[in-house]
Formats: C-alpha cells, sequence, structure tokens
C-alpha cells in the first residue's frame, strides 16, 4: 500500500464535509455590509436628485445616483451605465436573448435566423457556457492567457466566418485562471476585422475590483479601445456587487456606448418599467459612506480573502511543489485557483476527493458542455470555508491527486 493510498484511507475515517465548489463569499465577507440592511428608512424615500424610490418613475436605466457610483469600477461614463436588479447575469442572459430575436445595432437579422457561434475562453465560467448552450449558440474554445484570450486564435476565428457574433469572457481575474486582459490585446479586440458587421464583445467583468493585494494590473478600457477603434457597438461590459455586498441581494449593471443603451433601454422598457430603486439606493448610500468607499470595502475584502489563498498556495507547494504532478496559478485577484494535473486524472481526482468528504466543481465544468478534452483542470474556489478549512481541503485535494496521478501512470 501505497503513502498516498494509505493518507487518503485516513482523511477517509475523519468525517469530513468540506466544500470549495462554488466562488461564494464567508460570512464575515457578508458581515461588511450588514449595515446597509439598516440604510434606507422612511426618511430616506426620495433620492437627492428627486427620485422616489417607492413609486414608478425613475427609468430602466436604474438610479442616476447608482450610475455615477458604478461607473468608475468599469472605466466609464455614468451615461454609459445601466443599472439593473440583483444579478449581471440575468442581464447579460437578457441582453443575449433579446440579440437573438432582433439582432443588436448593426445587425443584418435576427441572430436566430441564422447559425449563431461565439468565441468562448477556456478554462472558463460554465454558466457562460450553459447559456450559450441553452439559446442553441455553439461555442469557438480558445485558451485564455496571461495576457487574455488568444488573440491570434480569437482574430482567426472571427474574420473568417460571419456566424461568429461574439466573444464571452472575463477580462479580468478570469474565471477560474485569474488571467487579466491586458491593453494590448484590448486595443487588438476592437480593431480586429470581423466577417460579421454586428459582431459583439460580451465581457464579464465580474472581478473589475476585487484584487487581493495593493499592486493590482492595470484594467482593460474595452469600451474606451472600442470607441477609439470606430466601433463603439462592439463590446458591452457586465458587473454587479454580488461580492461586494451580498451575493444574493446585489445589483447588477453593465456598460455600453450610448447607441448600444439606447437601443438597450428600449427594449428592456418592454419588460418593466423599473428596475428595484430601493436596493439601488441602499448601495448608494452604504457604499458612498463606507470609510474608502468602494475601494475601502474591497480592501477590507482582501484582508479576509488573501490568506484563504495563501492557505492554498502553501498546502499545494509543501505536498505536490517539485513532484511533477499539477500546476496551479497564483491570481492577484478574483475568487479561484486553477489548477491542472500534469496527467489527465482531473476526474479521478474529484471523485477520490469526494470519498474523503471534500466537495470540488466537477472535473470539466470549466469547458464547454462539462468536457475538458485532456481531463486535467480543477476549479479551486477557496473563499467561502474558513482558512483552517481550507488548508484541510486542500491537503485533501493534493493527496488525491497524489494517489490519482499513480494509479494514471
Amino acid at each position: 500500500m501505497t503513502n498516498a493510498h494509505e493518507r487518503h484511507t485516513a482523511l477517509r475515517t475523519l468525517g469530513l464535509k468540506l466544500d470549495l465548489t462554488r466562488g461564494q463569499p464567508g460570512d464575515d465577507n457578508f458581515d461588511l455590509s450588514n449595515p446597509m440592511l439598516t440604510m434606507v428608512d422612511d426618511k430616506s424615500v426620495v433620492t437627492s436628485s428627486g427620485v422616489s424610490i417607492r413609486n414608478y418613475p425613475g427609468g430602466v436605466a436604474g438610479l442616476q445616483e447608482a450610475r455615477e457610483l458604478l461607473a468608475p469600477l468599469l472605466g466609464v461614463l455614468p451615461e454609459e451605465v445601466l443599472v439593473g436588479n440583483n444579478s449581471s447575469l440575468a442581464l447579460l442572459s437578457n441582453t443575449l436573448m433579446w440579440a437573438m430575436l432582433k439582432g443588436v445595432p448593426g445587425s443584418p437579422a435576427a441572430w436566430s435566423k441564422g447559425e449563431t457561434k461565439f468565441v468562448v475562453t477556456v478554462p472558463g465560467y460554465d454558466r457562460h457556457f450553459l447559456m450559450l448552450e441553452r439559446l442553441g449558440i455553439g461555442m469557438i474554445p480558445v485558451e485564455m492567457t496571461a495576457q487574455g484570450p488568444d488573440i491570434a486564435a480569437v482574430e482567426s476565428a472571427v474574420a473568417s466566418d460571419p456566424a461568429v457574433k461574439g466573444l464571452l469572457f472575463v477580462p479580468t481575474y478570469s474565471n477560474p485562471t485569474g488571467d487579466t486582459t491586458t491593453q494590448a490585446v484590448a486595443e487588438r479586440l476592437a480593431t480586429m476585422p470581423a466577417a460579421a458587421p454586428d459582431f459583439t464583445i460580451f465581457a464579464d467583468d465580474a472581478y473589475a475590483v476585487h484584487h487581493l493585494d495593493d499592486t493590482p494590473p492595470p484594467h482593460p478600457d474595452l469600451l474606451g479601445a472600442a470607441k477609439r477603434a470606430g466601433h463603439p457597438t462592439r463590446v458591452i461590459l457586465f458587473a454587479s456587487t454580488s461580492k461586494i455586498t451580498f451575493a444574493g441581494a446585489g445589483i447588477g449593471f453593465l456598460a455600453a456606448s450610448r447607441e448600444m443603451l439606447a437601443w438597450l433601454t428600449d427594449l428592456l422598457s418592454t419588460q418593466m418599467i423599473t428596475p428595484n430603486k430601493i436596493e439601488q439606493y441602499r448601495h448608494v448610500l452604504f457604499l458612498s459612506r463606507y470609510p474608502g468607499g468602494i475601494p475601502g470595502i474591497m480592501r477590507a475584502h482582501a484582508r479576509l480573502l488573501a490568506p484563504k489563498f495563501s492557505a492554498v498556495e502553501e498546502v499545494l507547494k509543501r505536498e505536490l511543489g517539485g513532484r511533477g504532478l499539477a500546476r496551479w496559478n497564483t491570481p492577484k485577484g478574483g475568487y479561484f485557483i486553477s489548477l491542472d494535473t500534469i496527467l489527465p486524472c482531473a476526474s479521478r481526482v474529484v471523485e477520490l476527493a469526494k470519498q474523503a468528504g471534500v466537495a470540488l466543481t466537477p472535473a470539466g465544468a470549466t469547458y464547454p458542455f462539462g468536457k475538458d478534452p485532456q481531463n486535467r483542470n480543477i476549479r479551486i474556489s477557496p473563499t467561502r470555508p474558513p482558512v483552517a478549512q481550507v488548508h484541510k481541503a486542500m491537503e485533501v485535494v493534493a493527496v488525491c491527486i497524489d494517489l490519482a496521478s499513480e494509479e494514471a501512470r
């Protein structure tokens, strides 16, 4: 019996119930925003700009105060921002559905009238893949590199095929690799020739301000690059406060050119009169009064999260460093760590970890249709459990990688 097998057998007897499956904040992260729960009362039912948060008027684009608060997060102007309800994923899927039904500005026809494909980055976000799959949109995977999407592969796919209508990816601290798109790649995305006249970049910038230290990489200015390139409707940015305040009660928002925003607000106005202005104003009051504003609360989050990422790095280095069994990234922000086994045994690692009481995201989830062609990638989500649990869970993961690699040889 090998040492890895013995350790795995011993771990199975501990009755562990640890979960590293989803990128959820910890309760201590949520506690930072508890004062927001009482921020709005009967004395604050009218905003500083004179909008009643209890009544219909206010507009589909959201409160002006919320637009002004959130615009700097994406490096855009307030008039380029639309603030919705609690989910950026809902705004993203809604925009995609309208594109399928109506096309986007510059479209010769609705996207559903013919074959529609999107370029996606891998490893990537499983909910993106599922959304495209359910809408009947084909996927062309390209590698997410340290500089952003493999730009040569994107340019090749987009230039030659008019059915390629879009690119969907996470530009800042990509899920799960933690890579941030450089401005050089952003400029090439903005200027590249596209066979489809309505080619559109859907950039899910969920982690734009989720830094783990004080030296973050520069934020890519995708929208500005598109406007400078003469393609102002090419880029739509999506984000939310879900991991700034409360995961289930944040506010989602998007940014786009004024032309794109006019197209989208016209369509959204057929679905609603106004978003939840009470929730928006609650965020405005809380985040504008928090010491240091949004950067201040993000530094507080980082102080809670960084030790969990350090725990992952510490255990993996101790257990697997220099052994040629796995490689992993060390992100400067975001919510995930991307780990690759050297041998094609990721699914076995997940199975062995489950046997030892540690839940991991299914192997393959970071690829379209849940199928990693190399069976190597595992997304690690260390943000929810306390640090001590992260240490123990990663010990289990390392032992399982050791044992699965041994079995695969």
